[in-house]
């Protein structure tokens, strides 16, 4: 199985398709790590665009 390439995003509420460390673009950024198959979750109370950084 091949792997998403880092710098892959995904959108709040979306399946996340890779595991691993997650971040939020914008200010205030953040990380979060997140595995394959759970939704993306919001952040600063809203709907945001992650993207993958790092493998899990």
């Amino acid at each position: 199985m091949e792997r998403k390439s880092i710098g892959t995003t995904a959108r709040t509420g979306e399946i996340c398709p890779e595991s691993g460390v997650w971040r939020v673009g914008g200010k205030p950024s953040t990380t979060a790590p997140i595995a394959k198959g759970n939704r993306m979750p919001p952040y600063g109370g809203g709907a945001v665009t992650w993207q993958l950084i790092q493998y899990a």
